[in-house]
Parts: C-alpha cells; structure tokens; sequence
C-alpha cells in the first residue's frame, strides 16, 4: 500500500465523515502550484476556497509568521498584545466605515457575533423579541453554527439540525420589488453577501445593495455585508461592495484575511459601535497575536494596486479562456462573477456532472472547486501569474475534452 493510500485510510477511519475530499494527499506548495504526497504537480484554482489570496509559501508571511512565532503565540483577551491592535486599527481605515473591531477566528463566528450585535442593537433601541428579525437572501451561505446556518437560506444546509433559532426571514435575491413585503418594521437587521460564493457565484446586481441601504436607513434597520469571501481584494477591489458605492453598517470578514491562518473579523460602523460592552460577547482565541499579524501583512499586500491591476489581468484573461473553452465543447452557460471569483454555470447537458469535472481535472493536474451542483468556481491567489493562469486553463479544457469523448 501507497503512503497515499495509507494515510487516506486512516484518515477514513478516524475523522468524522463529513468532506468528500479528492483521494490524494497534499503535501507542499509554492505560489500557485502544489504537489503531492506522489511528486505530481497541481495548478491551485481553488486556494483553499478562496483563503491562500497570496498563494503558498509567501517569503513575507512566512517572515512574519516566525518571528511573531519567535515572541508571543497565545495571550488571551485578559491582555493586550501589539499585532491585535495594529490590526484592528488598520482595518478601520482600510474599511471606509467601520469605528470598532472584533477579532475571531473563523468566519462563521464573525457572522455568529455579527447576528448578535444586530439584536443587541435592536434590543437597545427598545425593540422586544418579536421586532428583531434578521433577513437574509435565498442561495446565500453564513456559515455552520447554528445562527449562522439558520441565516443562511439554503433548506440543504439546514436539514436534521431542526428546530432552528427564530428570528430569521428570507427573501429572494437581487429582487427588489419584493422588498416591500419582507423589509417590514419587525426587522432589525439585514445580512447580504455582495458577491453570493456558495450560492452559485453570483454578484448583487446593480441597484440591489443600493435598495437595502435605503430600506434599512428607513427602517432603523443594520445593514450587514458578509464579505469573507468576496473581500480583501478578490472582486478587484478591497470590498467588493464598493462596486455599488453603498457602506455597509457592519462588515465581516475572514478567508483571504489570514492568508491561510485562521482569523476572523467583524467590522462595525457608528451606528452600532457602542451596542456591544463588556462581557456581552468574547472568544477565547480571537486577537490571537500569529493570526494578527499574519493578517496585518495580508491587508496591506491586498489592498495594493499590485494586486489590483493583477486581479482585473487574470479575471479577463480567465474569463475569456473559459468562454473559449466553452464555445469549443458546449459545456458553460454563462460565466459570472467579478475579479478573481468567477463562476462557470455548466450547460444542461452538463448540469450534474460538476463532481466527475473536478475528479477529472484533479487528474489532469488541476484543482478546482464547485459552487453549487451546476457551477465550477475559480477563486485562485490574487497574485496567480499568467503562465500558472494559462497552464490551468488548459488543463481543464483537457479534463473536459476527455469527458465529452
């Protein structure tokens, strides 16, 4: 038996069944490509579901990575340390809005504090149980915990973990015409993603965001952006919000803040910045002074017009390699998205077969992920380079040809 195979049988006799992961074995990476266990050689359009925006073994994380590592690991929140406040400090002026920050370690949690800090905030406006209301968007994903999972409006997600939190409306996305009958006085909050990842990549089309700040500035409502996929530079620009020129109330953030290190982020403007006080919420690992100050280097490297520029040169060079690809063998529909979130909707024909698409891309050398059962998504660095753009490209019109075969 393999090493590879070895370890893919402990790993199925120890860890709780939940993935369906590809049977190989990752081993190390350096930039846009990985190899594994075996020697074999990937183009990396997936990043960890969009987390490694820097890519693998980046001389600067590392750098800072050991010599935090080399100071101080853990503190807890009975204390203070520099990287945490820094951080914080800098992501209010990268944000545009925000006045306080709290720092957590997943972005689950950040939405989970976020849900919080919306009803705390009603409840300080004198609104009871019943007028706390958050409303969220149907083919949206908030995360795992129980809040989150119940906030986000995909009944899969949700099924055997009944009875879910109250509290929670949803209504369908980018129709503004139907706002009027969900945004009513009893909501004290609602939770968007600008750019849906899981859902199917799909970005809020023009006026959507725009209808929610209107309808919640009338409402006394909060308007939160879940951005931890769609920020840090990945739309090309820092939020992808800005696309719409709307601010949000209160903004969360993780994947592509840590560069791969686990951290989270909830960013919350005036309006709400005095809702939460001590001991109304906490985390025993947020703040933590590594993923801190891996994350100081992450926002100041993806906020740069270095990666800017590169994001808008990869994106259309992606997307016109896609559309060609397409056009060549009939498999994508549409291909949507902004920046380097992009999403390849596959045609009818090809409408079920997005897992036997990535098995064989994974074969031919690429890795790639779906967004949904009908969507490839490509979410590769921000700083993928054209030649690691071009080889995974054809890479993948390889896996197709031999599936259309």
């Amino acid at each position: 038996m393999s090493e590879t195979s070895e370890l893919i049988a402990t790993a199925q006799e120890n860890q709780l069944p939940i993935y369906r992961q590809r049977a190989l074995i990752l081993d190390h990476g350096k930039g846009s490509r990985v190899w594994d266990l075996e020697g074999k050689e990937y183009i990396d359009f997936a990043a960890g579901i969009a987390v490694n925006a820097l890519g693998h073994g980046d001389a600067e994380i590392l750098a800072v990575l050991h010599a935090q590592a080399g100071k101080l690991w853990h503190t807890s929140n009975v204390y203070f340390s520099e990287p945490p406040i820094r951080l914080a400090e800098e992501l209010v002026a990268a944000s545009g809005f925000a006045r306080h920050v709290f720092l957590c370690n997943s972005g689950t949690e950040a939405n989970e504090a976020a849900i919080k800090l919306v009803r705390k905030h009603a409840a300080d406006q004198g609104r009871g149980p019943d007028r706390r209301v958050i409303l969220s968007f149907a083919g949206s994903f908030h995360g795992r915990t129980l809040a989150a999972v119940t906030a986000t409006a995909q009944p899969k997600y949700q099924q055997g973990y009944e009875p879910l939190p109250g509290g929670f409306r949803y209504s369908a996305f980018n129709d503004i015409a139907a706002l009027d009958q969900v945004l009513t006085d009893d909501v004290a909050g609602v939770l968007v993603e600008p750019i849906q990842g899981e859902g199917g990549v799909v970005p809020a089309t023009d006026g959507f965001l725009q209808a929610l700040r209107e309808r919640c500035d009338a409402l006394g409502a909060l308007l939160v952006f879940d951005e931890i996929q769609s920020g840090m530079g990945r739309s090309g620009k820092l939020w992808a919000h800005q696309w719409s020129g709307m601010q949000p109330d209160v903004m969360t953030l993780a994947k592509a803040l840590g560069c791969g290190f686990p951290i989270g982020a909830m960013l919350v403007g005036p309006k709400a910045a005095e809702a939460m006080q001590f001991g109304s919420h906490g985390t025993t690992f947020g703040g933590n002074p590594l993923a801190a100050a891996v994350a100081r280097v992450a926002l100041r490297r993806l906020a740069s017009p270095l990666i800017a520029s590169n994001v808008e040169q990869r994106s259309q060079q992606l997307r016109e390699g896609l559309q060609a690809i397409g056009s060549e063998l009939g498999v994508f529909a549409q291909i949507r998205g902004r920046g380097l979130m992009l999403g390849a909707l596959l045609a009818p024909a090809w409408a079920q077969r997005g897992g036997e698409i990535l098995d064989a891309a994974a074969r031919e050398g690429l890795l790639l992920l779906q967004a949904g059962p009908d969507v490839l998504r490509f979410v590769p660095a921000l700083n993928i380079e054209s030649a690691d753009v071009a080889a995974g490209l054809q890479k993948l019109r390889s896996a197709l040809a031999l599936l259309s075969g």
